[in-house]
């Protein structure tokens, strides 16, 4: 740098990088009216943002995908008394604005398109320094700002206490000490945003220091594109960016302006990247002058950070922290089977005795009214009632170890050896989990912030063998494979693990090869987590269940009943799902199963374990006539290969696990990734049953078994 260069102010271009000036009003900005008032919460990863949306907002609140987007959009309401409330939007947690990646675009997108009456961004009292640097992009954005100046409690018990006050001074703007596990301070806050919201403050103009030929690029760049910048756009923001090497904004003001003009530009920016080094430059300078102002000079206390680094010498070690990582995983998938199987059972038994009451109630009407109440309705409702305590227990446990700061520490360790296949380290745990039921770990991947891991992550989790695969490997395995049924049971479990690397790797280099990112991450502090937060983000996300992915799991399930039982009678016999349009579907698809050496039957019977795997052993046993699960084995014995049994079970193993995992697909991804990932495990297992299957053959498997 040539110096420090403060005073330059470019008033006819919308430009200024000179000192604070309160009570500037950007050039497009002018004051509204309006019946209801909107605030949007901004902050980065890890400083409390989404305790702080849930204390506020408690369970009043909406959940659903950004437009077009895989990242979750959070809407909720306060009310403020005297019949005013504000509509606060929980924006992505993001460290810039500079659009690497979809939540940057959203949070930057939101803020000067849709405009909210307020900015309130979360600042992280223990880490400030980092979190200003957000705030330094987010207040060249045109909407007021207010601070909640989070975790006070931590910075003093750090030894490092923030002074609200002097920060206040310093940023021109209003600070709000908050303490979002206690709730502590949230009225001040919501009073504080609908004061500022109200009065639509507006922000002083940053003091940039930066050198002589920067702010000489700076100015040319706004004079150039202030007359064509188009609303709801800041010129001066847009100059900025232009500096940046902004990719985004560049396309916007290549069609704004005229081309001699847009020429000039060009060569003007063709070597700015030292001048956009400097200004990022700047900003930090900016962010830690405002942090000095807030806390000093003081010396932090030894008391905290010595706890948080004895914790993090053992999970953060390369050996230690991968084995903690993996005993605790384990524990929570052992919890999570332990707390919810119970349930389970005992959710089915009143869902089983309250069908047979309906059941016997529409009998009156007749054989199809009490097939469709006992066997479509309350089967259909009971599949989805079944996932509620898995899923909440699996939520309480994630949200938990979120709130502690641990998830951090888990993504970290595993970081490096999950990237090879194109994952994030938080990728582990949903996918640990999925080998209870996939349809949590789904969900799960809500923790992963790169879009392109958390999307093939949720490519991926389907392939994880669930427990109820588990089981129809433990009936049909043993009796195929006598004494090498342990081997060929750890055979297909190492296949889908196998596979899983194999796609991983393959599609993180054919669809996301350009949005891999470095890994960075801030470790904060361990802190208890907040019960009400918890509380609150399980119960959302069961309701999210409910609504979303619950809809089309009881649809498709009914639709599922429907083809077994029309036209020859309600489901439940042989004669009847023999002559039904499912049968029917199965002969039709029966040539794809020749290869391997397949009748209808087994392509059923896949069919039906699209429901639940666990159908797949009570639809054999339908088609095969058999009273008991002795006779279903001897049956099929008798009636089919080993080779044949071997490739059925790859099929089993790879298929879509079940309606439930689908439609947590289409909630988390939409509906085009959820069509794709679909297909895919259809080619998947198809591809790879009939691969099974020659290799068998070839081995000459019938044989040793009949052997044996």
């Amino acid at each position: 740098m040539n110096g420090p260069h403060t005073g330059v102010d470019a008033p006819s271009s919308g430009l200024d990088v000179g000192p604070p000036r309160p009570g500037t009003r950007h050039a497009d900005e002018t004051p509204r009216a309006h019946t209801k008032l909107r605030a949007a919460l901004a902050g980065q990863p890890n400083v409390g943002k989404s305790t702080l949306f849930a204390r506020l907002t408690g369970t009043a609140l909406e959940t659903g995908n950004w437009p077009g987007k895989t990242v979750e959009r959070r809407e909720g309401r306060v009310t403020l008394g005297a019949g005013t409330a504000l509509r606060i939007v929980d924006l992505p947690g993001t460290y810039s604005l500079s659009t690497a990646s979809d939540e940057e675009r959203i949070a930057r997108d939101y803020v000067l398109l849709e405009r909210p009456d307020v900015l309130a961004v979360v600042l992280d009292a223990t880490a400030l320094e980092r979190g200003l640097y957000l705030l330094a992009e987010l207040m060249l954005l045109p909407v007021p700002v207010v601070v909640a100046l989070n975790r006070i409690d931590l910075a003093e018990r750090a030894g490092t206490p923030v002074n609200a006050t002097a920060l206040a001074e310093a940023l021109g703007i209003s600070v709000t000490p908050v303490i979002a596990r206690t709730g502590q301070g949230l009225t001040e806050l919501t009073a504080e945003l609908q004061r500022v919201a109200a009065a639509r403050e507006s922000l002083p103009l940053i003091a940039f220091e930066v050198d002589q030929e920067t702010s000489h690029l700076l100015q040319r760049a706004g004079v150039l594109v202030a007359p064509h910048v188009r609303v709801p756009y800041p010129p001066r923001w847009v100059a900025h960016k232009l500096v940046e090497g902004d990719a985004e904004v560049a396309a916007l003001v290549r069609s704004w302006l005229p081309e001699v003009e847009h020429d000039a530009l060009a060569q003007l920016l063709a070597d700015a990247e030292p001048a956009g080094m400097a200004l990022a430059g700047a900003r930090y300078a900016w962010a830690g002058r405002a942090a000095r102002c807030a806390v000093g000079d003081q010396t932090a206390s030894a008391g905290h950070h010595v706890w948080t680094d004895r914790i993090d010498r053992v999970a953060l070690h390369p050996l230690f922290g991968v084995l903690g990582l993996g005993v605790l995983s384990y524990g929570v998938y052992d919890l999570t089977q332990r707390v919810s199987g119970p349930l389970q059972d005992l959710l089915d038994g009143w869902r089983s005795a309250l069908g047979e009451r309906a059941g016997a109630a529409a009998a009156r009407y007749g054989p199809w009214a009490q097939g469709f109440v006992e066997q479509g309705l309350f089967e259909s409702v009971g599949l989805l009632v079944t996932f509620l305590p898995v899923l909440a227990v699996f939520f309480l446990l994630f949200a938990l170890l979120e709130d502690t700061g641990y998830m951090a520490r888990a993504a970290f360790v595993l970081d490096r050896s999950l990237s090879k296949i194109g994952l994030r380290g938080k990728s582990f745990l949903p996918m640990f989990v999925g080998a209870g039921c996939n349809v949590p770990a789904v969900f799960g991947t809500r923790v992963i912030e790169s879009r392109s891991a958390r999307l093939l992550t949720i490519l991926l989790v389907p392939l994880v063998p669930c427990s109820a695969r588990l089981i129809v490997l433990a009936f049909l395995v043993p009796p195929f494979f006598h004494a090498y049924a342990p081997a060929v049971s750890i055979g297909l479990i190492t296949l889908n693990i196998a596979v899983i690397a194999l796609l991983g790797w393959a599609l993180s280099r054919l669809f996301f090869r350009g949005e891999r990112q470095s890994f960075v991450m801030e470790l904060p502090r361990y802190s208890v987590p907040s019960l009400t937060a918890v509380g609150i983000s399980v119960w959302t996300k069961l309701k999210a269940f409910l609504r979303d992915a619950g809809t089309m799991i009881v649809v498709i399930a009914l639709a599922v009943w429907a083809l077994s039982a029309f036209p020859g009678g309600p489901a439940g016999s042989g004669p009847a799902i023999e002559s039904s349009y499912l049968a029917r579907i199965g002969r039709f698809l029966e040539p794809l199963g020749a290869p391997m050496d397949m009748d209808w039957r087994l392509i059923v019977a896949i069919l039906t374990g699209f429901i639940a795997k666990e159908v797949v052993i009570a639809t054999l046993g339908v088609l095969y006539a058999t009273a008991s699960e002795e006779s279903l084995v001897s049956t099929m014995q008798a009636s089919i290969s080993p080779a044949t049994a071997l490739a059925f079970l790859v099929i089993t193993m790879l298929f879509i696990p079940c309606v439930g995992t689908v439609a947590a697909m289409r909630r988390e991804a939409g509906t085009r990734w959820m069509l794709f990932g679909t297909a895919l495990l259809l080619a998947v297992s198809y591809l790879f049953g009939i691969g099974v299957y020659e290799l068998a053959s070839l081995a000459g498997l019938d044989r040793i078994m009949g052997a044996g």
